[in-house]
């Protein structure tokens, strides 16, 4: 946007008197130094000979401050005939490299050659206001008409010309008609990128105990100039080449994006013994004892490599920047699982698929180091949390070392400079010209100078009109309480809605987890809540909220326990959705700070222990709100208590329960199971014990005899063949769902399963896949079962030998469940392949890297399944919840009551999500609205205001559960002569 002359209309005095002189003056430009904090920032926009191109070709005057860290010290600026300004409050266009502290931003009006008139400056920078970052929307809206912001200028009270707000351009934005970015230091941060990443993997080898030949690689900083650093490149790779990297170590390193980083990138390693390979060569590589170890192998992964559309379409770049919602990534399993180094310098944006997230970091086990020299925080690399310095430039994620240094062409500071300048020079001139009255002379300049702009006469520009949300609810924190919120630079739509701050109920969710989406969609339908979505993930956050105007996304680490707490005080209640184990850490910040907790998990002993404290503070620790345990109470407690205002005494209480694939899901896949979270807990309870009674009869059963000792045949449904395992202690209940133990025939919770569940788990766990004690160590997946036999019953059998193999098999299992055994392992491709037939099966061998380290059995078990048995995107799941009581009246008679919960998930949210997010928001709704006055530590069935609210939520959701009395006899008899039928 072409700069704007306004005349002074304000009183005499309001300004500096020197806006008033005749004089002329001539264009002012200022380069201001770096923030003091950032030690490492010696840059500069213009180096000394633009300087004085400047001022001899154009007449400009330029000012800079001093800095004795800059790259070119000052002397250089003034023989190029530049002068040392303190302020540099006369300039008109200001030019730094990072966005400065605030104490030294200059943004008030400047008066440019004509008299008597004031126009507004201009500032360049990288500002890191562009994608809404939170710590820089306080730079921001100093830009921005609102609120007493002329903290530099002369101006007394509020300001009351917006036009003369100083215009934010940001460098990230300058593009060429292509769109195409031209100023930028992408070559130079690839380049010291690179050799940072090469440093930290060496390193990390050294940790692993080998010395690999990187550790002579330079690090760019330790050079002045880049001709230094290809001297120094001539010695280390000429290391490289004359040493064999060791076996145990693999190398192969993967470059992301086609741009001026990946040049840089390339510019060093072809400097290597490097062999380009492309994706579909990368299983081989890895695979093929023959590999030729002294060379590097590097694969350009391009997006149409790894990205796809959902429906299975191929990548098209128009449309993946149009739609990215409608793409997915597949690098976690087709690159990631090859890699040695991953070297990254792809930009990222909220809404696009995420390049390797946290939990698929699990995936790459052959993993060193990442070089994310795009340093986007939580973002393409979500488990890159936080930037690195040059003095410190990496940290450990889950064993990979991280390189995320976010200035790294500050290491080539000389050079990097001189490369900037060049294409900055250009549009410097074209400000120049324009406040000369000289408006328009360099037509292309001009144009990406105001798609450039972020802000100018005070407002936000096209396309960052988003951001004022941002700046208003920063400014909302700055307010006293009697303070208008009058002032704001949002538009009159977005400033009806942020009037309401102060007097929304907040609710605050920690964690973003599979069951979040519902429980955020139900807590942001209510427009007097204002919620705030608190993640280690901000991407998962920011899709939660998307669509909810009163609801916000922030990045947070649980383990900042000071920000996590002023989280806390603020809020009205909190709903923690992290790990189990980390509710009552979340509990005691709750007590201390007087806010009450949702939470869908188990009552733990840790969280039980804070009852006391919890009632005494006043607080409601509500726990058990959601599926099983949740809705299952909540259901339960609603029969019972209706029987029990007929005056009927319950006899028998059976309940199942299960969150399962659905039928055509299940249909061909081993155990008839699929993983929407970690196995590990599903693999852990089938050896867990349990106590129940049934028919009259008690029962314990040891956890080793779990699965033998299952209910074949759980008959719930016409349609479903179900079986069943006990679930733990189901005796505890009687006090939960105020029963009478003597009056109890029947009492027991179980866990529905598809048929073969029980006997497939049964025999993994004979051939040792369950063993949770010594680790092992596999070469391939196809070793697995074998190893695990050999480790189990101290046997010897050859790697490939099938017939030893299904002997071995034959001496612990009888003859017919070995045949299911082998189509389950084979399919999994936990064996050699068998002459047993077996239905097709994905290659989880190829697509599953097999653990870097000797693991129990159990756990290899579990990331495997992890993988193998996930849900595909076209695939629903469905959870089955269903009480059977038996009621007895005063005549002797019984009647059997049903409570019954079905639901399927769909292509937008799964059944278990909806089933155990909606209960949460509903509970956490309750108690906001003061309709739950109980404290300390509760489940459900403490107040008729949760459970009925839970139940009526659900009814409005299409998820009612059905009560009725069954016809004929209880299925106390079935169960029974199943149960007895087992062996004991």
């Amino acid at each position: 946007m072409s700069l704007r002359r306004v005349s002074c209309a304000v009183p005499p005095g309001r300004f500096s008197r020197r806006f008033y002189t005749s004089q002329a003056a001539p264009v002012t430009i200022g380069i201001r130094r770096e923030d003091p904090e950032r030690v490492w920032e010696r840059r500069a926009p213009l180096t000394p000979d633009a300087v004085a191109e400047l001022v001899r070709r154009d007449s400009v005057r330029v000012l800079v401050q001093e800095c004795e860290r800059r790259v070119f010290p000052v002397s250089e600026y003034l023989r190029a005939g530049a002068e040392v300004h303190s302020t540099l409050e006369p300039a008109h266009l200001i030019l730094g490299i990072k966005e400065p502290p605030l104490s030294s931003l200059v943004t008030s009006p400047v008066r440019p050659i004509n008299q008597n008139i004031l126009v507004p400056r201009t500032h360049m920078m990288f500002s890191h206001t562009v994608k809404g970052q939170d710590y820089n929307m306080p730079l921001l809206s100093r830009f921005l008409a609102g609120g007493d912001y002329y903290a530099d200028s002369k101006l007394v009270g509020k300001e009351s010309i917006p036009q003369l707000r100083a215009r934010l351009i940001d460098y990230e934005l300058l593009t060429g008609t292509d769109g195409r970015r031209t100023v930028a230091f992408g070559w130079h941060a690839g380049v010291a990128g690179t050799l940072e990443a090469l440093v930290a993997m060496a390193h990390k080898h050294l940790e692993h105990g080998v010395a690999s030949p990187f550790l002579y690689a330079p690090r760019p900083h330790t050079s002045p100039y880049l001709d230094a650093t290809s001297w120094a490149n001539g010695l280390w790779c000429h290391r490289v080449s004359e040493l064999a990297l060791s076996g145990r170590l693999g190398l192969t390193k993967r470059i992301s994006s086609n741009g001026n980083v990946t040049q840089g990138i390339l510019s060093i390693l072809s400097e290597l013994p490097i062999v380009m390979v492309s994706t579909e060569e990368l299983l081989a590589l890895v695979n093929d004892p023959e590999t030729d170890l002294r060379k590097i192998y590097v694969v350009h992964a391009l997006p149409n490599s790894y990205l796809s559309r959902i429906d299975g379409s191929p990548y098209e770049r128009p449309d993946y920047y149009a739609n990215p919602h409608k793409y997915r990534s597949a690098f976690h399993t087709k690159i990631a699982p090859y890699l040695t180094l991953l070297l990254n310098g792809v930009g990222w944006n909220v809404g696009f698929p995420r390049l390797l997230t946290t939990s698929q970091l699990t995936l790459a086990k052959r993993l060193v180091a990442v070089g994310d020299i795009s340093c986007d925080i939580g973002g393409g690399l979500q488990f890159v949390s936080r930037a690195t310095t040059i003095d410190a430039p990496s940290y450990d994620v889950n064993g990979v070392t991280v390189v995320a240094v976010d200035i790294l062409p500050a290491s080539l500071p000389r050079d990097a400079s001189v490369h900037f300048t060049e294409k900055l020079i250009r549009y410097v001139r074209s400000i120049v010209s324009d406040y000369k009255g000289k408006k328009g002379e360099d037509v292309e300049a001009t144009g990406a100078l105001k798609r450039a702009a972020i802000a100018s006469e005070g407002r936000l520009q096209q396309g960052h009109e988003w951001l004022a949300e941002k700046v208003e609810a920063w400014r909302a924190t700055q307010r006293s309480p009697t303070e208008s919120t009058c002032t704001s630079v949002v538009s009159s739509e977005i400033e009806g809605r942020r009037s309401m701050i102060g007097r929304k109920k907040r609710v605050l969710v920690l964690g973003s987890g599979m069951v979040a989406g519902p429980a955020v969609d139900e807590l942001a339908g209510r427009p007097d809540v204002e919620l705030i979505v608190a993640s280690n993930s901000l991407q998962e956050a920011e899709r939660l909220v998307a669509a909810h105007s009163n609801a916000s996304a922030l990045l947070i680490n649980i383990d900042d326990k000071t920000r996590v707490s002023q989280l806390v005080k603020e809020s009205d209640i909190v709903i923690s959705l992290l790990p189990a184990p980390l509710h009552p850490v979340v509990a005691e910040l709750c007590i201390g700070h007087k806010k009450h907790m949702v939470t869908a998990s188990y009552v733990s002993p840790a969280m039980r222990s804070l009852h006391s404290r919890a009632q005494s503070a006043g607080v409601l620790l509500l726990n058990e709100i959601g599926l099983d345990p949740g809705i299952d109470h909540c259901s339960a407690h609603s029969l019972l208590s209706r029987l029990r205002s007929e005056n009927k005494k319950i006899v028998g209480f059976t309940s199942f329960c299960g969150g399962l694939p659905a039928p055509e899901a299940a249909e061909g896949v081993p155990l008839g199971y699929k993983f929407s979270w970690s196995p590990r807990g599903v693999l852990r309870a089938a050896g867990e014990g349990a106590c129940f009674r049934l028919a009259g009869h008690g029962w314990e059963i040891p956890g080793e005899r779990l699965l033998l000792q299952n209910f074949p045949d759980v008959p719930l449904s016409n349609g479903l063949r179900l079986e069943g395992l006990a679930n733990r202690n189901s005796m505890h209940y009687t006090e939960t769902y105020s029963l009478k133990e003597e009056d109890l025939r029947t009492m027991l919770r179980g866990t529905l399963r598809y048929p073969g569940f029980a006997s497939l788990m049964h025999s993994f766990g004979i051939i040792g896949l369950l063993e949770s004690s010594k680790p092992i160590f596999l070469e391939h997946w196809s070793s697995f079962a074998r190893l695990a036999l050999e480790q189990k019953f101290g046997l010897s059998i050859s790697e490939g030998d099938i017939p030893s193999l299904k002997s071995a098999i034959a001496c612990v299992l009888p003859p017919s469940r070995i045949a299911p055994l082998l189509e389950a392992l084979t399919w999994l491709h936990l064996v050699p392949s068998t002459n047993v037939s077996a239905p097709p099966a994905p290659a989880f061998g190829s697509l599953v890297p097999v653990p870097r380290q000797a693991l129990p059995p159990v756990d290899i078990l579990a990331l495997h399944l992890a993988h193998a048995l996930r849900y595909m995107p076209h695939e629903r799941d469905l959870v089955l919840l269903h009480h059977e009581i038996v009621a007895r009246d005063s005549s002797g008679a019984e009647q059997v009551h049903t409570s019954t919960l079905t639901a399927y998930g769909d292509a937008r949210t799964s059944a278990m999500a909806r089933t155990v997010g909606l209960p949460v928001g509903f509970a956490a709704l309750q108690v906001l609205d003061g309709s739950v006055s109980a404290t300390g530590v509760c489940g459900p069935t403490v107040e008729d205001s949760v459970w009925k609210g839970v139940l009526r939520g659900l009814e409005s959701k299409g998820l009612g559960v059905k009560e009725s009395v069954k016809p004929g006899p209880s299925m106390e008899g079935v169960l029974a002569a199943g149960l007895q039928r087992r062996p004991l």
